[in-house]
């Protein structure tokens, strides 16, 4: 037990991956790599830099001094010489060329990049499982027939397996932008205190060439395709409104199935998984609150609402850079990737362990069935030789004497009793109970989930076979 405040979105929801791109150590243990690069790439280019100094460099990368570098930064005020000083005390021969030429931003900005484009490949390897699971869901009740709903009121039949399909492609289109601005992703590059690279420029006595060939050999370095062309201090803060942007879309995916499953749960149709001595209500025994999914639905809010706050810094920036986006950004952008994450491993944990409840997902159908089926009902009573306007206006009074028995009486649906009774349409109940047998109201929808799983989902499956597997456990 702590007294000190401690975020719930790294108590309780965000996995330790995402927990640990976004811990101090990654910051710090970056910012050295980011030195070491800088180093070598300027050695390579012609400056006075010897492998001595850089195997020095290399040789501290890990075990970085805190105590010291914490003891600097009460004195002088400023996160980044902290750690060049405690840096330069490990490393006495490589002191005088860390960070040679650059600004603060070429260790915080290019970390920062490299955290988010770390963090969008753990969130892609979920939505990608993610999809897996729901995709063995959609094949194995592809032909469960369902009622549909517009307006949250009986439609037209679809299947379970069918409406799964929906969650899934909200993932796909989450999976393509993810994969869009992965692969947009640049490094900021050594661009100095303006984006001019003044510094360097004086480093490499004028050579143009050099400067330019500095950003490419660092983002080689750092397994980036390249740099930002043109940059202020900071990279554009657009990239940071960009990035979340995507992560609201996932969370909008997620937040509509977990509506889905709580209404479907209200109807006990499917339910969301329910441990053995989970309790649903302190005060109601019973119950069996769908709490992953409210869960799910509560992260999403912060995480829509959150992308806000990119969107306003990335607005309000003054010239080559002002410093009212840093306590901002550092908080905004680490909560929405750490509640992300939480809201894909609830996903993952509540499609893995759905519970169907075929029985009364049939019931529910049957009783609102009768009405849809008065279309072909009377088709087959006018081929034996009904009045179509006839039968239309005695399907028309059965029909409205059969609601008002549902809903002022709370009986069932006696629509086709009322039919077969009806001598106009030359009819017995047990042709009616074929008419309106649910898999003939279900149009395409079983093909469609086929279609949709062979040539939309199997070929992401297929291309990212190495990375699924992966399941999710909610211990809290």
């Amino acid at each position: 037990m702590t007294t000190n405040y401690t975020s719930p979105l790294s108590k309780r929801y965000a996995s330790k991956e995402m927990k640990y791109l976004f811990s101090n150590e990654m910051k710090f243990k970056t910012w050295r790599e980011l030195w070491i690069a800088l180093a070598e790439a300027e050695k390579e280019l012609g400056l006075n830099i010897t492998q001595e100094q850089i195997d020095e460099l290399k040789l501290h990368k890990d075990d970085i001094n805190y105590d010291v570098a914490e003891a600097r930064e009460k004195e002088v005020r400023h996160d980044v010489m902290s750690h060049v000083y405690a840096y330069g005390v490990q490393c006495p021969k490589a002191k005088g060329i860390i960070h040679l030429g650059a600004t603060s931003c070429y260790v915080g900005d290019n970390t920062d990049i490299i955290i988010m484009s770390k963090a969008l490949q753990l969130i892609r390897k979920k939505i990608i499982n993610t999809i897996a699971i729901l995709s063995k869901f959609a094949n194995e009740y592809k032909d469960l027939p369902t009622l549909g709903y517009t307006h949250y009121q009986a439609a037209q039949p679809t299947t379970v397996g069918k409406r799964a399909c929906l969650w899934i492609h909200d993932l796909v289109m989450d999976l393509e932008d993810v994969d869009y601005v992965l692969h947009s992703l640049k490094l900021l590059g050594s661009k100095g205190t303006t984006g001019t690279q003044a510094s360097f420029l004086e480093l490499f006595e004028g050579d143009h060439q050099k400067c330019r060939l500095l950003d490419q050999k660092i983002a080689d370095k750092m397994h980036f395709s390249s740099c930002y062309a043109v940059s202020g201090q900071t990279y554009s803060r657009k990239v940071d409104s960009r990035v979340l942007n995507v992560l609201s879309g996932i969370a909008q995916s997620a937040h509509k199935f977990s509506n889905d499953i709580r209404l479907l749960q209200h109807m006990k149709e499917i339910e969301e998984p329910f441990a053995k001595h989970q309790i649903g209500s302190s005060a109601m025994a019973y119950k069996r609150n769908p709490m992953r999914c409210e869960r799910m639905a509560a992260l999403a809010n912060y995480v829509i609402c959150d992308t806000l706050n990119p969107a306003i810094t990335t607005s309000t920036q003054w010239f080559e850079r002002t410093l009212d986006d840093s306590a901002n950004k550092r908080i905004s952008v680490s909560e929405a990737f750490l509640a992300t994450d939480g809201i894909l491993d609830l996903y993952m944990n509540v499609a893995d362990g759905l519970v169907v409840y075929p029985k009364v997902i049939e019931a529910h159908l049957l009783a609102e069935l009768p009405f849809m089926a008065t279309e072909n009902i009377l088709m087959d009573a006018v081929k034996t030789g009904g009045d179509r306007q006839e039968l239309h206006e005695r399907i028309r009074i059965h029909s409205m004497e059969a609601g008002r028995v549902v809903k002022e009486e709370g009986k069932e649906n006696d629509l086709l009793l009322r039919i077969a009774n009806d001598p106009m349409f030359h009819i017995t109940y047990e042709q009616l109970k074929e008419i309106v047998k649910p898999k003939n109201y279900t149009g395409r929808a079983c093909e469609q989930t086929n279609e949709f799983l062979k040539e939309v989902i199997r070929p992401i499956l297929s291309a990212n076979k190495d990375i699924l597997g992966e399941h999710a456990d909610i211990h809290i």
